[in-house]
C-alpha cells in the first residue's frame, strides 16, 4: 500500500504547481515511507508516497505506459499481477517494471473500463488518460482501501487520505452536520459521504470519470450477489470448496518480495488464516496479538494456545487504559473520523509493533464474520423473526440472552427492560433494514449529544428510505440472512471496520493488511452458500469450523463461542490520570466548539467524573467516546492543522524524489 495525491486544473485553471503537490503528498507521507514521486502535464499532477513491498528495486511511481499517454498513482495490490502481465505480454504488451502497478496501465490500456473487473486486489488509484483528457479514481470491491475528493478553486483535488486535501488554500477543513449525524448513528459515514464539508469518498467497486468540467461520470463495475447457484449444499462440501479458495487467496497475499506475517486473535478466523499461511510459508512466519490488562478483554490463552499450534515466531503487546489514553488524539488524527467504540486504538499500537519487528505486511482474518454469518448480528435478527410470530411469548426472547453472554449480567438479562429494548420494531420484519433496526435506533441515542442543527441536518428513517430506493429490485425475495449480510457489508465493514479499525490505524505506521476472506472468488463463493451452511439455530460459520476441525486447529478454537473485539472505554478514558479529557469536555470547551449541545454532554462528563468513567451502558459508554473524539478531531483539524501540516512538509523537504516529471508547456510553468 501507498499513499496517493493529485489534482486536475479546470480549463481555465492554470497549470498545477510541483509545491501543491509535494504539500499534498507530505501528509499522507506516514503511508509510504520509502520515497515519492511527482508527475504534472498541462492539466494534471500526480503524487506518490511508497511503501515498498513488490519489485523493490523498479516499483516506483507514478508509472506510465510505453508512449507516456497513461499516468498511474497507484495505493494497494493487484494480487493477480503475475497472470494479467503473462496475459498482457502475449499480446504484445511490453513491461519496465516488474510490478503489479504497470499490469493496470497495460490492462487499461487494451480493455478500457472493462479492467477494473478484471483486478484481484484491494486498491485505490487515479488513472490519467491524457488522450482522451479523463481521469479515473477507482476503488476495490469492498472498499478496503480509502480514496477522497473534493472541487475546490476550479481543481479536482483526490488524495488517500482527506487530510491531503486541506493541504494547500483551496479547501480549509470543516465539519459536515449531515456526515456528523450518520457517523453518530451507525459508527461512520456512508461513501460518498465523510464528515468533511466538501469532502467526498469513491464509494467501493466504483470508478468516477472526471472530464475537463471536472463533473464525476460514476461506474459501478461490481455488486454482491448472493442469489447466484449455490457452488456447494452441505457443511462439508462448503467447507473442503471453501479451504481450496482461501489457500489460494493466501498464495496471491503472500506475493511481497518482503515477509508477510499474520494477526492471531485466537479466535477461528484469523486462526484458519494463519493455519494456510503457516502451511505456504513456513514456520518462522511473524504472528502478532494483543493482550488486554483488563481481563473482561483478554484472550492472551487463546492466542499463545494458537500461536503454539502454529510454531510462530509470536509477537505480543500488552493494552491497558493509559495506552489507550494516550494513543487516542493520534488514531483520531489517522482515523479522520469521530469514534463511538476504544478498539482502533489497540489495532494502532499493534501496527507499530509490527513495524518494530521489521514487517510490513501481515494477513488477517476481517470479512470472514459478514460473509459466513459470524456476527450476533445475525442470531439476533432471526430470534427476532421467531419472536415476532409470537409477540406474547416469554420464552422466544430469552434466547436473546444466549448470543448477548458478554452484555451486563446474567440478571440484567432477564428484566422486563431487556425484553422491551429488542421488541422495538419487532413485528416490522417486512422493513428492508430490519435486522439492523435496533442497532441504529440504539446508537443513534448519542445524536443527543449533538449541537441542534447538527442533529437536524439527518435523520435515520429518511436517510433509510432513500437507501431502499437503491436497493436490488428483487430484495424482499432475497433470504433475510442474505439481506442482513449484505447491510454489514456495504455500511460496517467498508465504512467502519476496514477504514478506522483497518486501513487508517495500519497504515499509520505502514504496514498493509491483507485480507485473503475479501478475495473475490472467496466473497462470491461464501455469499453463494445456503442458509445451512453457515448457521444452523445459533451456531454459526458452520462451514469455516468444519475447514478448522479438518486441518486439525485445537478444538477449543473452532467450537468456542465468538468474541467480539472490544477494548475498554469509560475508565480508560476518564478514570484517574484522564484530566486532560476532562477537560476537553469542560462546558467553556463545548461552548467555543459549536458542534456539541452543551447540557447534555455535560451532564455525561459530569456522570463520567463522578464514577471514574464507570457508566451505565453502552450508549451512553459510546457517547462519551463520541463526544470526546470529536473535539480532538475538531483540534486536530483545526488549531493543530498548519503546525501538522508544516511539520510534514519540513520532514518531506529533506527527501529527493524518485521520480519528478514535468510535462507542462515551459510558457505555463513559468
Amino acid at each position: 500500500m501507498c499513499g496517493i495525491a493529485g489534482i486536475l486544473a479546470g480549463p481555465q485553471a492554470p497549470t498545477v504547481s510541483f509545491e501543491e503537490l509535494r504539500r499534498m503528498i507530505a501528509l499522507v507521507a506516514h503511508r509510504g515511507p520509502d520515497g515519492y514521486g511527482l508527475y504534472r502535464d498541462d492539466r494534471v499532477g500526480l503524487a506518490h508516497a511508497r511503501l515498498s513491498l513488490v519489485d523493490l528495486a523498479g516499483g516506483h511511481q507514478p508509472i506510465r505506459n510505453a508512449d507516456g499517454t497513461l499516468w498511474l498513482s497507484f495505493n494497494g495490490e493487484v494480487f493477480n499481477y503475475v497472470e494479467l502481465r503473462r496475459r498482457l505480454a502475449r499480446l504484445g504488451h511490453r513491461f519496465y517494471t516488474e510490478g503489479d502497478g504497470e499490469a493496470i496501465v497495460h490492462c487499461y490500456e487494451r480493455y478500457g473500463e472493462a479492467a477494473w473487473e478484471m483486478l484481484n486486489g484491494q486498491f485505490a488509484f487515479a488513472l490519467w488518460d491524457s488522450r482522451r483528457r479523463k481521469l479515473w479514481l477507482v476503488r476495490d470491491r469492498v472498499g478496503i482501501l480509502p480514496l477522497f475528493w473534493t472541487v475546490a478553486d476550479g481543481h479536482l483535488l483526490f488524495a488517500s487520505e482527506a487530510k491531503a486535501l486541506f493541504a494547500g488554500s483551496r479547501l480549509a477543513p470543516s465539519i459536515d452536520p449531515a456526515g456528523l449525524a450518520e457517523t453518530f448513528t451507525a459508527w461512520a459515514a456512508t461513501a460518498p459521504a465523510t464528515v468533511f464539508r466538501g469532502v467526498r469518498q469513491v464509494p467501493p467497486a466504483t470508478a468516477l470519470c472526471f472530464g475537463p468540467d471536472l463533473r464525476p461520470a460514476e461506474h459501478r463495475y461490481w455488486r454482491p450477489d448472493p442469489t447466484r447457484q449455490p457452488a456447494a449444499t452441505t457443511p462439508d462440501a462448503a467447507a473442503e470448496a471453501l479451504e481450496e479458495l482461501l489457500d489460494h487467496a493466501i498464495a496471491l497475499r503472500l506475493r511481497a518480495d518482503v515477509p508477510v506475517g499474520a494477526y492471531v486473535s485466537g479466535g477461528l478466523d484469523s486462526s484458519v488464516i494463519g493455519s494456510l499461511a503457516v502451511a505456504r510459508a513456513g514456520a518462522a512466519t511473524h504472528t502478532f496479538g494483543i493482550r488486554f490488562a483488563d481481563s473482561r478483554f483478554d484472550e492472551t490463552a487463546e492466542q499463545r494456545l494458537v500461536a503454539g499450534w502454529l510454531a510462530t515466531r509470536h509477537h505480543e503487546i500488552l493494552c491497558d487504559g493509559a495506552d489507550i489514553r494516550d494513543a487516542l488524539a493520534e488514531v483520531v488524527w489517522h482515523a479522520e473520523t469521530p469514534l463511538l467504540r476504544t478498539a482502533p486504538v489497540p489495532m494502532f499500537l499493534l501496527s507499530a509493533q509490527v513495524r518494530e519487528a521489521g514487517i510490513k505486511t501481515v494477513l488477517t482474518g476481517e470479512g470472514a464474520d459478514e460473509l459466513l454469518a459470524g456476527y450476533t448480528i445475525f442470531k439476533e435478527d432471526a430470534i427476532r423473526r421467531f419472536w415476532a410470530r409470537q409477540p406474547h411469548s416469554r420464552l422466544r426472547p430469552a434466547l436473546l440472552a444466549r448470543i448477548h453472554h458478554y452484555v451486563g449480567s446474567d440478571r440484567a438479562r432477564t428484566t422486563g427492560l431487556w425484553r422491551d429494548f429488542f421488541r422495538r420494531d419487532l413485528e416490522a420484519v417486512d422493513h428492508p433494514f430490519y435486522s439492523h433496526l435496533i442497532r441504529w435506533r440504539n446508537t443513534a441515542w448519542t445524536l443527543r449529544l449533538l449541537a441542534p442543527d447538527i442533529r437536524a441536518a439527518w435523520d435515520l428513517d429518511s436517510a433509510l428510505a432513500a437507501a431502499a430506493a437503491d436497493l436490488p429490485a428483487d430484495w424482499a425475495a432475497w433470504d433475510p440472512l442474505a439481506r442482513a449480510q449484505m447491510i454489514e457489508m456495504q455500511g460496517f465493514l467498508s465504512s467502519y471496520l476496514l477504514a478506522s479499525q483497518g486501513d487508517r490505524v495500519a497504515m499509520a505506521h505502514a504496514v498493509e493488511a491483507r485480507y485473503p476472506f475479501l478475495d473475490p472468488a472467496v466473497i462470491d463463493f461464501c455469499l453463494s452458500l445456503p442458509r445451512g451452511c453457515k448457521m444452523a439455530g445459533l451456531r454459526d460459520k458452520l462451514a469455516l469450523r468444519r475447514l478448522a476441525a479438518h486441518r486439525g486447529l485445537p478444538a477449543a478454537v473452532w467450537t468456542r463461542r465468538k468474541q467480539p473485539f472490544r477494548a475498554p472505554i469509560g475508565e480508560a478514558l476518564f478514570g484517574p490520570g484522564a484530566q486532560a479529557f476532562h477537560d476537553l469536555l469542560a462546558p467553556a470547551a463545548l461552548e467555543a466548539d459549536g458542534l456539541l449541545g452543551g447540557a447534555a454532554v455535560a451532564a455525561l462528563a459530569a456522570k463520567a467524573r463522578r464514577h471514574d468513567g464507570r457508566m451505565g451502558g453502552e450508549r451512553e459508554e459510546m457517547g462519551l467516546v463520541g463526544v470526546l473524539t470529536l473535539r480532538l478531531l475538531s483540534h486536530q483539524f483545526g488549531p493543530a492543522f498548519a503546525g501538522r501540516a508544516a511539520q510534514a512538509r519540513d520532514r518531506l523537504a529533506r527527501i529527493e524524489p524518485t521520480i519528478l516529471i514535468d510535462r507542462a508547456a515551459p510558457a505555463l510553468s513559468a
